[in-house]
């Protein structure tokens, strides 16, 4: 995994190799000799096979069609990438440049071909290339830092190095994923916007997340207008604990979201009707968990 991660490392340089000042003739190759690598070659798009580990599950017609209509009139400006296997091609990146490809009818498409030996390394390349450069539905994203957690062994701090995200923002993304199915299908829809999907997220229980979801779908809320209501709901919920005395805290769920910020994780505060109560504070990962005991010892340091 080390060598594959060294790899990686390049980014998006290892997928779209740049001229090379030796070789005189930087254009597509007419015939792919079948063992050169780091070369552009033209090839028919049916010998491409589609990506096994293809992020993307969603391909919008619409903007399928408008794709065609384009590399009808301009043809393909940026080559697609692809690794060699038995019989043809496997693609890496660019499969809407390939499906429009193929709308429009055209017998050869420029691709620039690279030797990937590993399926696991194909998996990362495949994953990260589509984070950096694609419009992936937020859903997907979701998924693909999970595949790079689970399936390639990477820790929330790596994959947000390797896409360029702050690590809170990866572990806010993850989160998706403990929605219930019929929100993270209208997140992909694009019926519920991420930064909805994102407030509903920081709600306990699957029953006040679909009560909450209903709301926003029947009413037309905005991002604002629900955090509005999330906040109120818990200040209710907190009015109905019993909480009494001059200097109890007006509201749970706005200790909550101090905790959440502060923590970069999802806590929740239960309090009961005398007073006592509990926090918990959850971890998605060893990693996670080790993070987040150095950011409690660098709190017990400071206060000393």
């Amino acid at each position: 995994m080390s060598k594959n991660k060294l790899a990686l490392g390049r980014g998006l340089a290892s997928l779209i190799p740049g001229p090379d000042p030796d070789v005189q003739d930087q254009s597509p190759r007419a015939v792919d000799d079948g063992t050169a690598d780091r070369v552009m070659v033209h090839i028919a798009p049916d010998r491409i096979e589609r990506n096994p580990f293809q992020p993307r599950a969603d391909f919008d017609p619409v903007t399928l069609d408008e794709l065609k209509r384009s590399i009808q009139e301009k043809g393909i400006i940026q080559p697609v990438t692809v690794r060699r296997v038995p019989g043809g091609y496997q693609l890496i990146s660019g499969e809407r440049r390939v499906r429009a490809a193929r709308m429009a009818g055209l017998e050869k498409i420029p691709a620039y071909v690279i030797r990937v030996s590993a399926d696991e390394e194909m998996l990362e390349l495949a994953l990260i290339e589509n984070l950096q450069r694609e419009h992936l539905n937020p859903i997907e994203i979701a998924i693909s830092y999970r595949r790079l957690i689970d399936e390639c062994r990477y820790t929330q701090e790596e994959v947000s190095q390797r896409i360029g995200k702050d690590r809170s923002t990866v572990t806010n993304m993850l989160r998706l994923l403990k929605l219930p199915d019929a929100i993270q299908d209208a997140v992909r829809k694009g019926e519920l916007s991420g930064g909805h999907a994102r407030a509903i997220a920081g709600v306990e229980e699957s029953p006040a997340q679909m009560a909450l979801f209903r709301k926003v779908v029947a009413r037309g809320l905005s991002v604002r207008e629900l955090e509005r209501l999330i906040r109120v709901r818990g200040e209710t919920a907190g009015n109905r604990s019993g909480k009494t005395g001059k200097g109890a805290i007006s509201s749970l769920s706005s200790v909550e979201d101090r905790l959440r910020r502060l923590l970069s994780t999802r806590v929740h505060v239960r309090q009961s009707a005398g007073g006592k109560g509990e926090i918990v504070v959850e971890y998605y990962s060893a990693d996670d968990l080790e993070r987040l005991l150095e950011l409690f010892e660098n709190i017990q340091g400071n206060s000393r």
